[in-house]
């Protein structure tokens, strides 16, 4: 290792120790996980009665009512090229007009009921002298992808998916961010109207998010009756990873320096263990809807909410139970059937255990942070799935597995996979502090070996990247797990520019 490199590691946070061990991984890889089967209802994803939801309804406002504490947690610090893919490529491309029945087309088609229209509208006249409909009618149909793309437009090609323009109302559009704090104020309000929310952010867009939230808290809180408490984090410099060559060397720039990379979502446990509060909502930026057909959303969150605090009720009692000695042998059973039947928790060690050390099993395996995941019906929407895994320590338990942690070559796997009928459309709540009010280490509970290597290159040479465990993947591998089936109204995301067509956003 070069001086410069002591001094980079130094610089970002990383040990050698830690940057050693990132290298070896280049080389011995990330193992497959051994699964059990996909979660299914009955087996692994539990489908609440009506009367079950309105139960848990009532324990989550119960919760609140009595100054609970909550936040919502968004990663928001992905740029939105990726919504526009098919438009850059016509911009660049050498058709003069959209491919008929193309995504370019149906854009064309639909731009009339685009919640940016009107700004694209102005930029356009700012630009060339004329609205989007004359330069349409004279087939510059460029012309106008490109102002709505370029910097010198609206530069949505670049700007963070969390400020564009989302939905309209007869007071204007609305972007995600804000429909993140209109949901966060009916379903995460506390007793005193409070809202607490948190962002993640890239560096380059903070100041930008910072400026729109000064704009529209003022009219938010106004409208709602609330207080909005907004903090933003970035991923962290000590949470980036080494790049290698194809020999699995450290890759090195022109300079001679080590390159990093971010580490991918899972990176933002680190943020995750920062929020100083006992329930945290997780939910993707894109994931929101306008306020016509917000009802499915708002009732959920407080379902798994609710769900969530029942669940933290029996473990508190069970682990107090254990504290305090004064059990029996049929309470150590009922808190057998817990995790068995809840927690969806198997162990063939406990036919082993016997007084003191299955009573101090079970503790162990309560105090760990929990989360309970909506779950949404496949319906051909991309995205990892909920399956009983088994953990390094022999037992089994729920976990979130993207494709890549699940071993192709398996004939038995893939059957399970092709058989799975739901999938995670990110929608958690989660409780991230003991029965004492103190705060989970969440990077205790990551499992280190469900990270991948993926293949990117950077100035056209090829690199071998590495990825930390996904968020809601490894990095929470060790939580207590719950699945509840949630209906696929309360899943709306926008991945490419033509979602904003779905009648769910207009």
């Amino acid at each position: 290792m070069q001086t410069n490199d002591l001094k980079q590691l130094e610089a970002k946070g990383i040990s050698p120790d830690v940057f050693d061990a990132q290298l070896r991984r280049f080389n011995t890889g990330f193992p497959y996980l051994r699964i059990v089967d996909s979660a299914r209802v009955g087996e692994g994803i539990k489908k609440l009665t009506p009367d079950e939801e309105q139960r848990a309804i009532d324990r989550w406002e119960q919760y609140c009512a009595h100054g609970g504490e909550a936040f919502k947690f968004v990663p928001a610090s992905g740029a939105a090229s990726r919504m526009f893919k098919s438009l850059f490529a016509f911009v660049d491309g050498n058709d003069v007009l959209p491919v008929k029945n193309s995504d370019v087309d149906l854009f064309i088609r639909g731009l009339h009921k685009m919640p940016f229209y009107n700004e694209l509208d102005t930029v356009c006249v700012d630009l060339y002298g004329q609205g989007i409909e004359p330069l349409l009618d004279a087939s510059r149909h460029k012309d106008v992808v490109s102002a709505l793309l370029r910097p010198e437009g609206l530069n949505y090609g670049q700007l963070p998916k969390g400020l564009l323009l989302f939905h309209s109302y007869s007071h204007g559009s609305r972007t995600p961010l804000e429909e993140h704090l209109v949901e966060g104020a009916q379903t995460a309000a506390d007793k005193n109207g409070n809202v607490k929310l948190h962002f993640t952010v890239s560096p380059e867009h903070r100041a930008l998010f910072e400026k729109h939230i000064a704009n529209v808290v003022p009219v938010l809180e106004a409208r709602h009756g609330v207080k909005y408490n907004i903090s933003l984090s970035e991923q962290k410099p000590s949470t980036d990873t080494v790049a290698a060559n194809a020999d699995n060397t450290p890759f090195r720039q022109d300079d001679g320096s080590l390159l990093f990379r971010p580490g991918g979502h899972g990176a933002l446990i680190e943020n995750l263990n920062d929020i100083d509060s006992a329930v945290v909502f997780i939910k993707n930026i894109d994931n929101v809807v306008p306020d016509s057909q917000r009802d499915a959303t708002i009732r959920y969150k407080k379902v798994i909410a609710g769900y969530l605090m029942e669940v933290h009720d029996k473990i508190e009692e069970y682990v107090r139970m254990i504290d305090s000695g004064n059990y029996d042998i049929e309470q150590v059973r009922e808190m057998i059937s817990f995790l068995h039947n809840t927690l969806n928790i198997r162990d063939s060690k406990l036919k082993e255990l016997e007084d003191v050390d299955l009573v101090l099993y079970i503790r162990s395996k309560l105090n760990r942070p929990v989360r309970v995941c909506g779950m949404v019906r496949n319906e051909g929407e991309p995205g990892g799935g909920p399956y009983i895994a088994y953990n390094p320590d022999g037992s089994t338990s729920p976990q979130i597995l993207e494709g890549s942690q699940i071993d192709p070559a398996n004939g038995e796997y893939k059957a399970m996979v092709a058989k799975a009928t739901h999938f995670n459309p990110v929608d958690l709540v989660c409780y991230i502090k003991d029965i004492e009010g103190n705060k989970f280490n969440l990077p205790d509970f990551v499992d280190p070996d469900t990270g991948f290597i993926s293949e990117k290159s950077k100035n056209g040479r090829e690199l071998r990247a590495l990825e930390l465990p996904g968020l809601w993947n490894g990095a929470m591998s060790q939580w207590n797990t719950v699945f509840v089936e949630v209906p696929i109204a309360t899943f709306n995301p926008v991945k490419t520019v033509n979602d904003l067509l779905r009648p769910m956003h207009q």
